[in-house]
């Protein structure tokens, strides 16, 4: 595989330059690039400092099922190697050292669908693929902006050449931004615009869907399963635009947008998957919800609710298990450990509930071995997760794509963060689409899972302008 793979230097040129807009008014100067990335880490939490924009890809890899198909320099070459190994040809063929503190300043940025499952594990595929959207998509990129929250006045540009780059110059970025206006306000849906949302499964149908899962429970044959259902909109605007409104209604701190080819990417997530610098590989489970509410008495009482709750914190203690189980097969023995146990954080929609777990890396494991170790994350497959993923298949109608996969960016300097993709939109030919699930235990009632899964919706559909919008 490295013999195709084109060459580029491998020292990037970085400088900071001055910034005086926001780092989303940056984007939207670029956010029309083909294969234009950018993940934003909106808002600002312990996990949440630095955002990053990808523009100007030297390589991109897309693959579906087991043909892969990666272009560089006009040039495009098939394969049906592993998709996995094919990451792992790229990251080592590019490899270079890292000498600031920045946590990525040359790699790509990408996402892996949940459906990229079936190259780890050999499972069903019943479910139909309506989308039909690659199951991974990675940019590497010549080009990088770096924003740092704790240094909000300054930018970071990472450049990348091979000897025929005709790219801008970081003097020439730095005269882009210096005269970037400020977008203050989320874009207005005009008030002709009034779409149907359309659920794609009733919600009797989802309710007997969680029973069948209780009677799975009953019977002994899982603990848990994370069960979604998706919903349908037309948007015949900018898709920046919808991320402009869902940024701006619910902020996060592994939002993302990614401006790809067969489908452009939106996400909102509050939940890292994995994170991995200086040989430490990080998880952040997230389970247990309720929705957030204007009346200060009335919110106060439901965190307090999500706090006290039995059934959410055996839920997020099955999926710490899993998570402490995957970890382990690629850490140094011993070295596993949940260093916080259900933190509850507040967002502008929703109170959850997380549990930070770490572990040291083993010797000789590579980024691309944790991912295959976890992929994909407990918190949105269910408990044992080969059983669970079985039964998402049998009773979700659709293929999941990007929803519960991962975005983020994997780096050439042994450094990645990925998130768990919830809260995600999914525009294709003027329609969006998204997904919202929850985790179904023992004690379960269907109607409350059913809710659940709206509050989790919320913020999307509010940035649909669902507040005039009707199911059907």
């Amino acid at each position: 595989m490295e013999k195709y793979l084109p060459k580029i230097n491998r020292s990037p040129v970085i400088e900071k330059v001055k910034l005086t807009s926001s780092i989303e008014s940056v984007f939207g100067c670029f956010s029309e690039l083909a294969d234009a990335a950018f993940l934003n880490s909106s808002l600002e939490t312990d996990a949440g400092r630095y955002s990053f924009i990808g523009i100007d890809p030297f390589l991109t890899l897309r693959g579906k099922g087991k043909e892969l198909q990666m272009n560089f320099n006009g040039h495009t070459f098939l394969s049906k190697e592993d998709p996995f190994k094919c990451l792992e040809s790229i990251i080592r063929t590019y490899k270079v050292d890292n000498p600031t503190s920045l946590p990525f300043i040359s790699g790509g940025i990408g996402y892996l669908s949940y459906d990229l499952k079936d190259a780890i594990e050999t499972l069903p595929q019943k479910a139909k693929d309506d989308l039909k959207l690659p199951d991974i998509y990675f940019a590497f990129y010549r080009t990088l902006f770096i924003h740092d929250k704790k240094d909000p006045g300054h930018l970071y540009i990472s450049i990348t050449t091979d000897g025929s780059d005709t790219s801008r110059s970081i003097s020439e970025y730095k005269k882009i931004i210096e005269n970037i206006p400020e977008v203050h306000n989320a874009f207005e849906t005009p008030e002709s615009y009034t779409p149907e949302l359309r659920p794609e499964i009733s919600k009797t149908d989802y309710m007997d869907s969680v029973k069948k899962v209780l009677d799975y429970i009953r019977a002994g044959d899982i603990y848990q399963v994370c069960l979604s259902q998706r919903f349908r909109a037309g948007w015949p605007f900018a898709p920046y635009e919808l991320y402009r409104k869902l940024n701006d209604i619910n902020p996060a701190p592994f939002s993302a947008y990614l401006n790809f080819n067969d489908g452009k990417i939106i996400s909102s997530s509050p939940e890292r998957f994995l994170h991995v610098a200086d040989n430490i590989i990080e998880t952040r489970p997230m389970k247990g919800t309720r929705p957030r509410s204007a009346e200060a008495d009335k919110d106060a009482a439901l965190k307090e609710q999500l706090r006290t709750s039995i059934k959410d914190d055996a839920e997020l203690s099955m999926i710490v298990d899993l998570e402490r189980n995957d970890l382990g097969k690629v850490s140094v023995p011993g070295s596993v450990e949940v260093v916080e146990h259900r933190r509850l954080e507040t967002y502008p929609t929703v109170f959850q509930t997380i549990s930070i777990v770490k572990g040291t890396i083993e010797r000789d494991t590579s980024m691309i071995d944790v991912i295959k170790a976890s992929f994909p994350g407990g918190s949105i497959t269910g408990c044992p997760k080969i059983r669970a993923m079985k039964i998402i298949d049998e009773l979700e109608p659709t293929t999941r794509s990007a929803y519960t996969g991962s975005i983020g960016y994997l780096s050439f300097h042994e450094t990645m963060d990925l998130n768990i993709a919830i809260r995600t939109m999914i525009i294709k030919e003027n329609d969006v689409y998204f997904q919202v699930g929850g985790g179904i235990v023992a004690d379960s009632d269907p109607s409350e899972e059913y809710e659940e899964t709206i509050h989790k919706a919320r913020a999307m559909m509010e940035s649909l302008k669902a507040c005039e919008m009707r199911l059907v």
